[in-house]
């Protein structure tokens, strides 16, 4: 086995808990070879669980509010996507995020026409040149993303996306996060990681990055493992979108993990 190699920034004796931030993290899908491949991403050591493989993904930020995108989501509204969370509201803010998330740590760009009726899978030499340039705005902190809606006339494909599961960060660590999970096929864009936050990328069939972790070739944390674990046995995108759509709202895994730490290294206790 190899040595394990993720930075965990750990909650020290004495400190207070913070509360859980709120977060969305998409596994990006596609059909190759008869198999469902998922986008991986590693992250660099410099951050929290740097040396990990993980999802595009990141907090919801206070641009990602429903109510400035409820004119760019029209086959989801805040209500809909709210009982889907089983949150009082706002729900829509997580598809927001996973959306905005995925475009920046990836370039993939879920979007529909303007009149929501269609995926928009393919994209113009023009219109790469403008989402190239919104995404260098987003990456340095720029809040560009309905100015890049507006200027292509796209709106959020919010319907594209499964909701498959919520993890909470477990209270060994310092920074916690109330993560939830969504699955979306890919378009036809070239996915590739950012270079800052993710400085490797790679798309992997689930059985496979779950075969290497165990084998200590492929450092991953338990949300990133447990949902690889969701769809491994699907062997096309369909049928793994239809599959999770289907769920309701209590057959969503809602996961609190408690670990401790022993020799340095992360001991699950229960989850």
């Amino acid at each position: 086995m190899s040595e394990y190699k993720i930075n965990h920034t750990l909650h020290k004796k004495g400190e207070s808990y913070d509360e859980p931030v709120p977060a969305a993290s998409v596994m990006l899908v596609r059909d190759h070879d008869n198999k469902v491949e998922v986008f991986m991403i590693k992250r660099s050591m410099k951050t929290n669980f740097g040396g990990a493989w993980v999802f595009p993904g990141g907090k919801i930020d206070k641009t990602d509010d429903a109510k400035n995108y409820a004119g760019y989501s029209h086959l989801l509204d805040d209500v809909t996507a709210s009982q889907r969370l089983g949150t009082k509201s706002n729900g829509l803010s997580y598809w927001i995020a996973c959306i905005r998330e995925c475009f920046e740590e990836s370039g993939i760009l879920l979007v529909n026409e303007i009149d929501g009726s269609k995926q928009k899978t393919t994209f113009t030499h023009n219109e790469l040149k403008i989402i190239n340039q919104h995404k260098e705005k987003l990456l340095k902190g720029n809040s560009a993303f309905n100015e890049l809606l507006d200027k292509l006339n796209f709106s959020l494909a919010t319907n594209e996306l499964a909701y498959i599961s919520h993890w909470i960060t477990p209270k060994i660590e310092k920074r916690r996060y109330s993560t939830r999970f969504f699955v979306a096929r890919t378009t036809h864009q070239e996915a590739i990681h950012d270079g800052s936050e993710g400085v490797e990328s790679q798309w992997i069939n689930p059985q496979i990055a779950l075969s290497l972790y165990h084998a200590g070739n492929y450092p991953m944390i338990m949300p990133t493992i447990k949902n690889l674990e969701l769809i491994k046995d699907f062997s096309d995108t369909n049928s793994l979108l239809l599959e999770m759509n289907k769920k309701e709202e209590n057959e969503i895994p809602r996961v609190e993990p408690v670990f401790k730490i022993r020799n340095g290294k992360p001991e699950l206790i229960s989850y």
